[in-house]
């Protein structure tokens, strides 16, 4: 009997679907990276349990895995995001889609596993895996683990860095009132808050403002990196058998479901060892790491400034 084809995995992030304007992803790593397009500016930074991917030598774990929020967490997606112009809450969506249909690999029980993600985990949850170019998402005031509602930015101040910082549910400044103005009391319950925004006429009551920041936090104890298998509630699934060259890569993505403007783009890439691509990949990464470490010490783990802020209004004029 032959071994399994080994695979590791390699996490990539970008403003757009195109992976050419994507960046390596610092893993678990003491580092923040900055994405930007006409729509939105991003902090991004990224922790996955028992890690053993690219590039070589990467942490295994992260100390955000020891917070009393994230003990059995593992993996999270965490950003800070200011939006370049309005965003009606009810717009707003994240999740995971695919360039090509994945009908043919779906493991026996899907339906059943998606039916008890729907149940147990986000009922907001829609989408057709089974279209010629799948996709599952929830509105993003939903399905968040942690949302935190920030203040205004300004053009000067330095965009935040994620890595040294666990997202917690609330608000800052006047974004505490924001959250209470929608009945959401004090603001800091992740519960209330999902189950509010589980109603559509109340998300969209909702609007990301330009100029704004928000802070958010998405992970979950249900996928595992480190042996590509989802465990649920009394189902479990291994990934890695379903996995060809053709579906080799899961994707999350934030969009606007009306425009079609997308904000975020992350890659997780299962690349298969002894490959003749490995070796310039692995070299890829490293190169990729060499200059984020660089800049991390040029920019003493800073991000820079916004350099951007709203066009005044009338009302912000005396």
């Amino acid at each position: 009997m032959t071994d399994p084809p080994k695979y590791r995995l390699k996490v990539t992030a970008g403003p757009q679907y195109d992976p050419d304007t994507h960046q390596l992803v610092p893993v678990n790593e003491d580092q923040s990276i900055r994405i930007e397009n006409e729509h939105a500016i991003v902090s991004l930074c990224i922790r996955i349990q028992d890690y053993v991917g690219y590039p070589d030598h990467s942490p295994t774990t992260n100390a955000y895995f020891t917070h009393p929020l994230h003990q059995s967490d593992q993996y999270s997606i965490s950003f800070a995001i200011v939006f370049k112009h309005p965003v009606p809450g009810s717009d707003l969506i994240f999740g995971n889609d695919f360039d090509r249909p994945i009908r043919d690999r779906l493991p026996p029980g899907f339906n059943a596993a998606l039916r008890l993600v729907k149940w147990s985990i986000d009922p907001t949850l829609e989408g057709d895996a089974y279209a010629d170019r799948p996709y599952l998402y929830s509105p993003a005031l939903a399905s968040w683990n942690q949302f935190r509602v920030g203040a205004k930015v300004q053009r000067h101040h330095e965009l935040p860095t994620l890595h040294g910082m666990v997202v917690e549910e609330g608000g800052d400044s006047d974004g505490v009132d924001i959250r209470r103005s929608l009945g959401l009391g004090d603001g800091n319950s992740v519960g209330d808050r999902r189950a509010f925004f589980q109603d559509e006429s109340n998300r969209e009551r909702f609007v990301f403002e330009e100029g704004r920041m928000y802070y958010v936090d998405f992970g979950n104890p249900y996928l595992g990196f480190n042996d590509f298998s989802l465990h649920l509630p009394g189902f479990n699934i291994n990934v890695l058998q379903y996995v060809n060259d053709d579906n080799h890569s899961l994707r999350y993505v934030l969009k606007n479901r009306e425009t079609g403007d997308v904000y975020l783009v992350v890659v997780f890439l299962l690349v298969l060892q002894g490959t003749e691509e490995e070796p310039q990949l692995r070299e890829w990464t490293e190169k990729a790491k060499a200059q984020k470490n660089e800049e991390h010490s040029v920019n003493q783990g800073k991000l820079g400034r916004f350099e951007w802020e709203p066009e005044p209004s009338i009302d912000d004029v005396e």
